[in-house]
């Protein structure tokens, strides 16, 4: 697949899917590799194969195998669907990590608190624009039949991810279903998690580099046949073989802070939505005479 061919080219998402698809497949060499493009989407156009491959800890050519798994002729093939998707946006979505960088080195004194409030605003910004461009509509509307269907809803997010469990908690808490926070307090997931069976759904938040406390929970809701909404960063999280129902969200950073805003707002999204669905079947009740058709 030659960059100037006349074949079209596939999108990043479209590659990232085949990507992931496979991932189970490759050797442990390319599966380093295709973290990395994962994980480093905004500067794989321009990265070198070198580079990469001293990132993995793996050869260059590894690189170069890892591209022409995928149909392409060469790395910098695969490069030009991320320069084709740089192109059509402008370059306004990946210039942040670029921006912060050259703030750090022009100004290499104190900042003010002020500045970095600013710096750190602009992230969550930039962050939310993308969780806008790339929400999956049809797994979005997915998750929200799957919580509106439920019987019981657990949800588990240690560490970082722990306050955006305990939030989702709280305002699914105002809705009829019976919500459990698996807190793991006292050490007890396993304790927390063991009730969970077919017809109950785990909502499991979890990011790189992915709690092991998480993945147990979703295996044993896995093993029991619960239903499974899997709030991540990336196709290739570990997570993701487990998931009913999958929903991405790549965060903002600055100074080495992801922020959790786009997490958060996802999340509040799923209550509103599920909330309103809820409603209408309440006002559909009662419209029928509290019969369903």
């Amino acid at each position: 697949m030659a960059e100037d061919s006349t074949e079209e080219l596939p999108s990043v998402e479209e590659l990232m899917q085949r990507i992931a698809e496979n991932y189970e497949s490759l050797p442990r060499q390319l599966k380093s590799v295709a973290t990395y493009i994962e994980q480093h989407r905004s500067s794989v156009m321009v990265d070198r194969t070198s580079d990469i491959a001293l990132s993995c800890g793996v050869h260059p050519s590894a690189v170069v195998r890892f591209a022409q798994r995928f149909g392409f002729s060469g790395f910098s093939d695969l490069q030009a669907v991320f320069r084709q998707a740089y192109t059509t946006q402008g370059g306004s979505s990946q210039s942040y990590q670029q921006r912060i960088r050259k703030l750090i080195d022009e100004k290499p004194g104190r900042l003010s608190g002020g500045t970095v409030a600013r710096e750190f605003v602009a992230a969550c910004r930039d962050g939310l624009d993308e969780l806008e461009g790339s929400l999956d509509d049809a797994q979005f509307d997915a998750a929200v039949k799957m919580l509106q269907q439920a019987d019981n809803i657990y949800v588990i997010g240690v560490r970082r991810s722990f306050p955006v469990a305990s939030y989702i908690v709280y305002a699914l808490q105002h809705t009829p279903k019976r919500v459990h926070l698996v807190s793991g307090f006292g050490g007890m997931y396993r304790e927390q998690i063991r009730s969970v069976k077919k017809g109950d759904v785990v909502i499991a938040i979890s990011f790189a580099p992915y709690g092991k406390e998480t993945q147990y929970c979703l295996r044993v809701a896995h093993h029991h046949q619960a239903k499974t909404l899997v709030i991540t960063d990336s196709q290739l999280s570990p997570l993701a073989r487990y998931a009913s129902t999958q929903l991405y969200v790549k965060e903002g950073s600055a100074f080495a802070f992801r922020s959790l805003t786009s997490t958060i707002c996802l999340c509040q999204a799923l209550f509103i939505a599920l909330a309103y669905k809820l409603e209408l079947n309440v006002e559909e009740s009662t419209d029928t005479g509290g019969y369903d058709d």
